[in-house]
């Protein structure tokens, strides 16, 4: 009688499941850009922006009259002073989009999705630094063109194709643009947005103007560089006394930002949500 042995069939080695998404810059950006513009805020925040500009800048122009005391107040300056209220308004949005997310909780989320982090925070500042410059920008050609038809027969009559016109109108939005940045990063760094607007209004805005009060001259050539200061310089078509160029301002301002991300990030990836 013949006996014949049965060897056990291997057992197949188990599959590795797919993971159900991968995480792409182009993923996370788009995430971020849905976030951004799906938020009521967000509109209210950018309309309220450009109306402020628009409506400060025709009143200028439609007040305006030939050899008053603005006379001498450059063209740009003038029809865009509303820009000092506007980027207000653009500050607080940078603010939100970062620490309003810790206070909603949906920072939870956000890094769930996207473990690494850092991904979360720049994705973050190029969707906002995009969505403020185009809005600014055209707010900015839009008012200049508006308020100009008033002021076509007076002393402050410009167009587009003047020298340092058109550089002034889109340095205008430049700066309302990295000033916000600023505050994006202390929003990510500080994750409070009373503190986050309490430390912009009161190291961005108010100490250089106390630290201006001190009689040194090394400290006056330093202000000249500190962020509001260096935005105020990029939108003036005509060089303004005691203010950096126009050059090495945007320089100082993109590092003002850039430092500012620069510490939110180690915050974002080391501290828990």
């Amino acid at each position: 009688m013949t006996s014949t042995s049965h060897t056990p069939a291997p057992t197949p080695a188990p599959t590795r499941q797919a993971p159900p998404y991968r995480i792409t810059t182009a993923r996370v950006l788009r995430s971020e850009w849905h976030k951004l513009l799906s938020l009521r805020s967000t509109w209210i925040t950018l309309a309220t922006a450009a109306a402020l500009v628009l409506g400060v800048g025709l009143i200028m122009g439609g007040t305006y009259t030939s050899g008053g005391g603005d006379a001498d107040v450059d063209t740009v300056v003038l029809t865009l002073y509303g820009s000092l209220l506007g980027q207000l308004c653009v500050i607080v949005l940078g603010i939100l989009v970062t620490a309003g997310e810790y206070a909603t909780g949906m920072i939870r989320s956000s890094l769930t999705a996207v473990p690494a982090r850092l991904p979360v925070l720049w994705a973050k500042a190029a969707v906002f630094t995009a969505t403020v410059f185009t809005v600014m920008f055209a707010t900015a050609l839009t008012t200049f063109a508006a308020a100009q038809l008033f002021l076509h027969d007076t002393d402050q009559a410009a167009s587009f194709t003047d020298p340092g016109i058109l550089r002034a109108v889109a340095g205008n939005a430049v700066g309302i643009t990295l000033l916000s940045l600023v505050a994006l990063g202390l929003g990510s760094l500080l994750r409070s947005v009373p503190g986050a607007i309490g430390a912009f209004i009161g190291g961005v805005m108010i100490l250089p103007e106390v630290l201006g009060m001190l009689p040194y001259e090394a400290v006056e050539r330093a202000l000249t560089y500190f962020p509001t200061q260096a935005a105020g310089a990029l939108g003036s078509a005509t060089p303004i006394p005691g203010t950096a160029a126009p050059g090495p301002a945007l320089l100082a301002l993109c590092l003002w930002a850039a430092a500012t991300l620069a510490a939110a990030a180690p915050a974002l990836r080391h501290r828990d949500a």
